[in-house]
């Protein structure tokens, strides 16, 4: 009886128009759910590479012949492919950042130990240093998203973001609802500094960027009402993120927001021009020859990507992917930082001057003064609070920062002595 009545209800979401108003509270309830802080899921990116002709992207029918050998090694965690043939795992929630990185890092090396006998390696960089930006997975909606950046000038960082870029999501709880203004403006607070901390993506297509992150000077370079901070999370001062209302916030964002495109069964046309989800909803522009109903509405929060999403939880979305040397401290700096109560409110004061530098962040890194204290401290508060068996990845990392580099330069470093396609070589081989 369950599954007919969810059957029965998806027929509705698909056939029932939505009004403005319903769409508005829609949103506003999918946000943020009442939680207990602590549980975390990591998602991890990184390039396939074929071994044997690494200047090559991998064809998507072996993509495809792979895929379920990929999912078998994997374990717990559930693979997908994005765009540009980059491999996707996401875990499950796990109980805590210890648990999740070991579970990750376990899984990692069984997939790239699975791709190896069959001549594939997995780099783990924030961007494809050397190949070009090329979509190979074929799937309608990727299809549809890069008509629409094209048809709205925005081609080519649609095509870098979709298919030269790597990232390393952490997933935290929303919390109490008393604490959901602080935290996701903690979140975003956090951002800048995280982002010079995680900077993994100097050189793409074969040429130094002079960027830290290139892959978030790309999301940069989207339509800052789909991909940018989400206006309304994060108050002047840090002292006023309490008055805020995130859940709100998020659906004036969603509504604000372009609609990519529009899904008809199993394809998807894209939209044109700039068109928000508000305007389709009130009826004053009509896409698909119809009004939206909430099937439409939950395909449109899915194409938005700002640095924190809200999706019941919080989707921190701002990590570039750096080896596995790096990966696991970063993403335990991230998680302790938002859920420790002490590194918290320490947290927050730490980054109160580098809270906004977002390009700074990208363009820069830890170049910045303001971002290198923030950076330095933010990781001696997450060095004396992390779960004991990632203490020595965080005074690694803590030292990396102390001397004013991130994962990045080392590798342009590298990418600089052997070349682009040597350094995506060695990592892929690694």
């Amino acid at each position: 009886m369950a599954v007919i009545n969810a059957f029965a209800q998806d027929a509705v979401d698909r056939a029932e128009p939505l009004t403005v108003e319903a769409a508005y509270a829609q949103s506003c309830s999918l946000a943020l759910a009442e939680s207990a802080p602590g549980t975390v899921g990591l998602e991890i990116e990184s390039h396939l590479v074929d071994l044997d002709s690494v200047a090559d992207p991998v064809a998507w029918a072996r993509v495809e012949a792979v895929t379920p050998v990929i999912g078998a090694a994997a374990g717990r965690s559930s693979v997908t492919v994005e765009p540009g043939g980059q491999v996707e795992l996401s875990g499950p929630p796990e109980p805590d950042i210890a648990t999740a990185v070991a579970a990750l890092r376990h899984q990692c090396v069984g997939v790239r130990l699975t791709l190896a006998d069959r001549g594939l390696g997995l780099a783990f960089a924030g961007a494809d240093p050397a190949r070009p930006s090329r979509r190979v997975n074929p799937r309608p909606r990727y299809r549809a998203m890069e008509e629409h950046f094209r048809a709205t000038g925005r081609a080519v960082p649609g095509q870098v973001m979709m298919n030269s870029t790597a990232a390393l999501q952490v997933n935290l709880q929303a919390g109490p609802r008393r604490e959901w203004a602080q935290r996701v403006a903690r979140a975003c607070r956090l951002g800048p500094t995280l982002v010079a901390v995680a900077a993994c993506s100097p050189w793409l297509h074969g040429r130094d960027t002079g960027w830290k992150s290139a892959r978030q000077r790309a999301w940069g370079g989207l339509d800052a009402r789909a991909c940018g901070p989400v206006p309304g999370c994060v108050a002047p001062t840090a002292a006023g993120d309490a008055h805020l209302d995130p859940a709100m916030a998020w659906a004036r964002f969603a509504m604000a927001a372009p609609v990519a495109f529009v899904a008809t069964g199993q394809e998807a046309r894209a939209v044109g021009r700039a068109v928000s989800f508000e305007q389709w909803a009130s009826g004053a522009v009509r896409l698909g020859g119809r009004a939206p109903t909430a099937a439409d509405l939950r395909t449109h929060l899915t194409t938005l990507f700002p640095p924190v999403r809200l999706r019941g939880y919080l989707e921190v979305r701002y990590l570039d992917v750096s080896p596995p040397r790096w990966w696991p401290a970063i993403a335990a700096v991230t998680a302790t930082l938002m859920d420790d109560p002490v590194a918290a409110d320490l947290a927050t004061e730490a980054t109160e001057q580098a809270g906004l530098l977002w390009s700074e962040a990208a363009r820069e890194g830890l170049a910045d003064p303001r971002l290198a204290r923030s950076a330095r401290r933010c990781l001696a508060i997450a060095a004396g609070r992390v779960p004991a068996p990632l203490g020595p990845a965080v005074e690694d990392l803590a030292e990396l920062v102390e001397s004013g580099r991130c994962p990045g330069d080392l590798l342009a470093q590298r990418a600089a002595k052997v070349g682009p396609l040597a350094a995506l070589r060695e990592m892929a081989h690694a």
